[in-house]
């Protein structure tokens, strides 16, 4: 700290009460009004400071505060928007279900008709099929 007087300065609390012995009164009086002032205003500088630090932390709580609502509003997001798939996804599950129970149904009824319709053909050609088949067995060539 440097001294109204301008010759004196102080390091420590050791300094200040040599440097205050070896002044002369005028001196002294100059000295005690210079650290009285300058008391003032490194009480002003460590209130100001500690306002600052209080700023700070007030900052860096609402900046907290300000992720934590995010995380949480991108969590809730992501959960509704999982929500909406799974329930588009069992919709198509249960309509290819529904429709592969009708196309089996369907499939089922289309074997059926070809296998009706390849016993009434068989039926039908079976004993023009026997006969051509004595035909040529019974038939020599020559």
């Amino acid at each position: 700290m440097i001294v109204a007087t301008g010759r004196v300065v102080v390091t420590s609390a050791v300094d200040i009460v040599a440097k205050y012995r070896n002044l002369s009164d005028s001196e002294q009086i100059l000295y005690i009004m210079a650290s009285s002032s300058s008391q003032g205003g490194i009480q002003q500088l460590l209130a100001a400071e500690q306002e600052a630090q209080h700023i700070v932390n007030a900052a860096r709580s609402a900046k907290l505060a300000r992720l934590k609502q995010a995380k949480d509003e991108a969590e809730k997001e992501i959960a509704e928007y999982r929500a909406h798939v799974e329930l588009e996804f069992q919709k198509k599950v249960a309509a290819s279900s529904g429709d592969s129970g009708a196309n089996v149904k369907r499939l089922e009824q289309e074997t059926e008709a070809k296998i009706h319709h390849l016993k009434t053909e068989a039926s039908r050609i079976s004993q023009d099929v026997v006969e051509m088949l004595l035909r040529h067995v019974t038939t020599v060539r020559n």
